[in-house]
């Protein structure tokens, strides 16, 4: 390969040395402009997508409650019906979201700003607040009051970066009352739809 490159370079004719180098450079500063500049740029850009909040919970091999605050849960598929949850690598739940056969994504609303919170939190107990209840048949707790319960079954798990992807079958769907806004993560910070004019 060294070989064929060397006479390549030979046989360039006279005169295109400076262009090929123009061009290179072209590209070069194409390629950074498309490239992300740094972590920092990549969650700026990303903060200004909107983004239901929901509260992910599961029984860890023990039986103990586990949750977490999530943003990352969106529909995949219609057929086979699909959603995905993303979870972090260093995540506290982490490992009880990969190895659980089911967990429930509990969908937030507008009343749900302080539980969201505290399920962010490190070093906390986040069900001291009480609220919830256990799922029937599994135990898995949910939170009556939400805006959409999905009791979903473990499907497979995708590494992606420094996340896992959980893809899951929605199992089953608890509706809450028509009335509840939903709970948005934008911009860093928790925000509530409304109907246009109200």
């Amino acid at each position: 390969m060294t070989a064929l490159d060397t006479t390549a370079v030979r046989e360039r004719p006279a005169g295109t040395g400076d262009a090929d180098r123009s061009d290179r450079s072209d590209r070069s500063a194409e390629a950074a402009q498309a490239a992300p500049s740094s972590a920092q740029s990549f969650r700026d850009a990303m903060a200004q997508l909107a983004a239901p909040v929901s509260v992910i919970t599961a029984l860890d091999p023990d039986g103990r409650r586990r949750g977490f605050t999530a943003s990352s849960v969106s529909s995949v598929s219609l057929d086979p019906p699909l959603i995905l949850a993303g979870v972090a690598l260093t995540s506290s739940c982490h490992a009880t979201l990969t190895t659980t056969p089911e967990f429930v994504v509990n969908v937030l609303g507008a009343q749900h700003r302080d539980l969201a919170r505290r399920f962010a939190t490190q070093d906390v107990d986040r069900f001291a607040g009480g609220g919830f209840d256990a799922w029937e048949g599994s135990g898995t707790p949910y939170l009556p009051d939400a805006a959409l319960l999905m009791r979903c079954r473990t499907a497979r798990i995708v590494r992606a970066g420094d996340h896992d992807l959980v893809l899951a079958t929605p199992v089953e769907f608890r509706h809450g009352t028509a009335d509840i806004a939903p709970l948005l993560w934008y911009r860093r910070g928790f925000h509530t739809a409304r109907p246009h004019g109200a």
